[in-house]
């Protein structure tokens, strides 16, 4: 690898690792204000419909911004105002789609969640994500260009606007509806675009004419990005909509609690994801199978490890969880807790299996087994909730999860010759290493 692309993965992954960082607080904090100020009706409704509106941002991500950054990044400069503007007029034409599928879907999802003023929070959110879809396309511009910092600063200032504006109204005490929540998003919003164009506007040229060639490329290259990224959050938001038309939209709340404190130990995985994905291309291109097989059962057994005491003292304490995070009126979530902070021993399994396939070339395997995963999950949980109720929609995932876990050890095994019992070898190893490495270090000073 020379400097420059040294120079390029050492500040992406600084960045990526600070805006990550910038997520948990600011998303973590939000969430922990939110839950006290709002009632268990009202934070179930907040729930679902920011789990409706991430589908829509997703689309929107997952067909534009892989395709976007891939062709800026290796075309040469006349080419680049074309594939500007084709990208502009593709998230215009995404938008407009999933303002009318938003604005067709209000009024029934207001009727089964009960909550009439469903209605007007969808509508307003429209406006909401015809600025996001701005603020987004000026950042995958500025990332195409290998430039990170006004990704960093604007973000900050989207999420850190939120979390602000709902950090004061609890200081201060102050009654908020759901539909202010959606006004400090877009104020935020607003303000973040001004900053990015000052970061990107170099780079932004446009053609005098569509080529309409360049938008078949970015949807043509976007199309499995997009149907792997759909997939993903639908599965992690199908819970939530099944529960909140099942039962209630308390129950979806309390079911986002749950999840709230199981997704902190996604952190480790997430980040070790981001460094595995590039030296897993690298290393798959340069030495063959036993890379990739190598940097799998290695990355998994360190993210067990790592995760096991968190597990294990979760499941052991899981109404004192439930009360430190997000108080007593959620103790009904503590048995959710303590049976899906379970499934974290899969996440590695899953998320490494993704990150080697789409690495060595296989991205549509790991599609068909996403989309065979979500299939089984939903008709699990649909099975399961409508008999014994919101515990049924944490055994549903538990037993997918096992099932779908096996499935990629058998394809792992015959693509990479993946033995399932090295990654608990290498989380066997990882505390004596540890220490060696790290703690009697310290000790001798």
């Amino acid at each position: 690898m020379n400097d420059t692309n040294k120079h390029y993965w050492l500040k992406s992954g600084s960045y990526t690792l600070l805006l990550n960082i910038q997520q948990l607080l600011f998303g973590f904090g939000s969430f922990y204000f939110l839950v006290r100020m709002l009632d268990k009706q009202s934070f179930g409704v907040w729930t679902l419909f920011v789990a409706i509106t991430s589908i829509f941002e997703m689309a929107r991500s997952g067909l534009i911004q892989y395709a976007l950054v891939k062709f800026l990044s290796e075309s040469p400069e006349q080419e680049k105002p074309k594939i500007i503007t084709a990208s502009f007029i593709l998230n215009a034409t995404i938008m407009c789609v999933c303002i009318i599928v938003n604005i067709s879907l209000a009024a029934w999802l207001a009727r089964i969640w009960h909550y009439p003023e469903l209605i007007r929070m969808f509508i307003t959110f429209n406006g909401v994500y015809i600025l996001q879809g701005l603020l987004s396309q000026f950042q995958w511009i500025e990332q195409a260009h290998f430039r990170f910092r006004g990704i960093l600063i604007t973000t900050m200032i989207r999420q850190g606007g939120f979390f602000l504006f709902v950090l004061i109204s609890f200081l201060f005490h102050s009654h908020i509806s759901l539909i202010d929540l959606i006004y400090a998003q877009a104020i935020s919003i607003a303000v973040a675009i001004i900053a990015e164009y000052f970061y990107v506007r170099e780079y932004l040229g446009f053609s005098h004419r569509i080529h309409y060639q360049w938008i078949g490329k970015l949807f043509g290259y976007g199309k499995f990005v997009f149907g792997t990224y759909l997939t993903t959050v639908l599965s992690g938001s199908v819970n939530q909509m099944m529960l909140g038309t099942m039962i209630s939209p308390a129950a979806s709340g309390s079911y986002n609690v749950a999840m709230r404190i199981v997704s902190l130990t996604d952190i480790p995985t997430n980040a070790l994801g981001a460094i595995v994905f590039p030296q897993s291309a690298k290393r798959f291109a340069e030495q063959g199978v036993e890379a990739g097989k190598y940097l799998y059962e290695k990355s998994v057994g360190t993210i067990i490890a790592i995760l096991v005491p968190a597990v294990i003292f979760i499941f052991s304490f899981p109404h004192l969880i439930v009360r430190l995070v997000a108080g007593i009126k959620y103790g009904e979530a503590a048995p959710m807790v303590q049976f899906i902070i379970l499934t974290c021993l899969f996440s590695p399994f899953d998320r490494f299996f993704g990150v080697i396939l789409d690495s060595i070339g296989r991205a549509k395997l790991n599609f068909v087994i996403i989309v065979s995963f979500f299939s089984l999950t939903l008709f699990l949980n649909y099975y399961l909730i409508g008999r014994i109720g919101i515990m049924g929609c944490i055994y549903g995932t538990l037993i997918a999860d096992a099932v779908v876990v096996i499935l990629r050890q058998i394809l792992l095994y015959k693509i990479l010759n993946v033995n399932p019992l090295s990654p608990f070898v290498y989380a066997w190893r990882f505390y004596p290493e540890f220490i060696r490495n790290y703690i009697s270090p310290l000790i001798r000073k």
